[in-house]
């Protein structure tokens, strides 16, 4: 009897631990905050801006400082840079906000690896269980989660490390990504970093097809005793007559202010026809601002020996 009635109170405390017991829930797909932890930098790179579509199945999705451009294509997205670490939620939640699902996103191409465009990608990549694509040069340092060796910015070992990125694929210059209806172009624009690369599309409304530019930096910038050589001052020169000649209806600079984006997506969302975005000379702007300032580091750099 005794044994009877240990048994039937070993059942009733396992029944009881049951029914009180916190449910399993759901598998999250969570990372906690180890990829999206806060890194210092100017305030409006991560300052919070509303997505908007600039033209057919282009929008932007990035920050008042820095850019983040989505393309819907009829099997996929493909997003082009985060920003910041902390910025990859809103760039998420700004995915959501235009309908789509940030698991449908396939591809995350990087325009070049600092902390202010590619530290977001390995939390966007994570979530979605896209692939980040880059030039051989940009993979290895998205793998490694840290700038380059020979980045003129390689100094500032502050800003040098970003979460590393679990899923990179490298492309070539030239060539095309094609998903669904839509291909999308690299074009290798060494200089401002040595893996840097700039992409373009066509994007369609209504019929009316557009060519559309990522533009990546060229500004000729660098920290501690980097000094421009020869050969990479050739290849920065080369770079800026890239981004010149390219097909260009509308122009997305990865630092918003260098082609002024801000002010026309603002325009933008008060009127859209005519598309305040469309302007066929701003490559070539782009491109001479970029020279001039390159010609100047270079002055200035000679003025100081």
């Amino acid at each position: 009897m005794e044994i009877v009635k240990l048994l039937a109170a070993a059942a009733l405390a396992v029944l009881v631990a049951g029914c009180t017991a916190s449910p399993e829930g759901p598998e999250q797909h969570e990372h906690g905050n180890s990829l999206t932890a806060p890194v210092a930098g100017d305030p409006i790179w991560t300052q919070p801006r509303a997505p908007i579509r600039v033209h057919g199945d282009t929008y932007y999705v990035g920050t008042e400082g820095i850019s983040s451009v989505l393309i819907r294509t009829d099997e996929g997205l493909i997003l082009l840079d985060v920003g910041m670490p902390q910025s990859a939620p809103q760039v998420e939640d700004n995915i959501r906000t235009l309908g789509f699902a940030v698991e449908d996103l396939k591809y995350v191409l990087s325009s070049h690896t600092h902390v202010d465009h590619a530290g977001g990608i390995a939390a966007v990549v994570h979530d979605s269980g896209a692939t980040a694509v880059s030039s051989p040069i940009g993979a290895q340092s998205l793998r490694a989660g840290h700038v380059s060796a020979d980045d003129p910015q390689a100094s500032d070992t502050a800003n040098a490390a970003f979460p590393a990125v679990e899923r990179v694929r490298e492309i070539a210059d030239g060539e095309v990504l094609k998903l669904g209806n839509v291909a999308v172009t690299a074009h290798f624009t060494p200089g401002h970093t040595p893996g840097g690369v700039s992409w373009t599309w066509k994007s369609c409304e209504g019929g009316r097809c557009l060519d559309m530019v990522y533009a990546d930096s060229l500004n000729a910038v660098a920290t501690g005793n980097y000094r421009f050589a020869p050969g990479h001052v050739s290849r920065f020169r080369q770079s800026i007559q890239t981004v010149r000649a390219l097909p260009c209806d509308i122009l997305f600079s990865v630092h918003p202010e260098q082609a002024d984006d801000i002010t026309k997506l603002n325009r933008l969302a008060a009127q859209r026809d005519p598309n305040p975005m469309i302007d066929p000379t701003a490559c070539t702007a782009l491109a001479n601002t970029f020279e001039a300032k390159l010609d100047k580091r270079i002055a200035d750099e000679q003025a100081a020996r």
